[in-house]
């Protein structure tokens, strides 16, 4: 997996093979299955090859299908839904071994003026306050470092600790992210590098409320789906805030809702996740 934002661009670079066909690389991983940020980015990236300036990706929404072979690459192929004068649509479908393993439908939109507005950014620590905590080490090798490296993460803190109790929001977590080395500036990269970074922590939220973490080893939890909605340009390599919340848990599943906003406080992306939550059965 990468190691930094070189490695991350090589791994979104994909390969065309035919008329929007494209295929993904893969890097060495001990993950047992693709990280779910990498298809969603690598999808990203084969939709907005498809589609030409001054069109920008606006919205994604997608379903995890199937768990990715991290042995062998990744066919993309891209449907064209539309073409619009203002907006364009496009479908992905993610393949392995001839099946589908993931489904993503992306919106793209051609700048217009219009009105704005835009919810505050809540006061929290900046990410070099000395109450914000590094992921560690010890945590990165039980969340599988190598999925990891390319992102600086550091927790501000969620509902079980480091945050206010919020009898109204049980379930929340807040965490600084960025890519941790400089990326290009293009745009479309910065938006297929957020996606890539885009899945990671926010179950985490939904766990906080109930003593439970992926390092104990005593919940298995699989994404099922991932929107990201992009409301402003940003820089994905400079820090934004993660401030997610969990709505419901029931059934063995659970939502995850989050605000992005950027250190000076633009509210620029919101994400939803729905993830497959279980404690596992040998948990005393």
């Amino acid at each position: 997996m990468p190691r930094d934002a070189a490695e991350l661009l090589e791994l979104l670079d994909l390969e065309r093979i035919d008329d929007d066909l494209y295929r993904g690389a893969q890097m060495p991983t001990t993950r047992p299955m693709v990280f779910g940020g990498q298809v969603a980015a690598q999808a990203l990236v084969a939709a907005s090859r498809t589609v030409e300036e001054p069109f920008t990706a606006h919205s994604l929404h997608s379903y995890f299908l199937q768990p990715g072979d991290p042995r062998t690459p990744t066919i993309y192929d891209v449907e064209n839904l539309r073409d619009g004068r203002s907006f364009v649509t496009r479908r992905v479908i993610a393949q392995q071994h001839g099946r589908p393993i993931y489904a993503q439908t992306v919106n793209f939109h051609k700048t217009e003026p219009g009105l704005e507005h835009e919810e505050q950014m809540p006061d929290v620590p900046g990410p070099d306050d000395a109450s914000v905590h590094r992921i560690s080490t010890r945590a990165q090798e039980e969340l599988h470092a190598d999925q990891w490296n390319v992102a600086d993460i550091r927790i501000v803190g969620n509902s079980a600790s480091g945050l206010e109790p919020d009898p109204l929001h049980p379930a929340r977590q807040r965490v600084w992210l960025r890519v941790s080395s400089p990326l290009p500036d293009d745009a479309a990269a910065h938006r297929a590098a957020f996606t890539y970074l885009s899945d990671m922590t926010l179950v985490g939220a939904a766990m906080a409320p109930h003593g439970i973490s992926f390092g104990k080893g005593d919940v298995f939890v699989a994404s099922l789906d991932h929107a990201v909605w992009f409301h402003r340009p940003f820089r994905a390599d400079e820090w934004w805030l993660y401030d997610q919340l969990s709505p419901s848990a029931s059934s063995g599943r659970t939502l995850v809702l989050a605000r992005v906003f950027t250190q000076d406080g633009r509210l620029v992306a919101s994400v939803a996740q729905e993830a497959v939550m279980r404690p596992r059965k040998d948990r005393s």
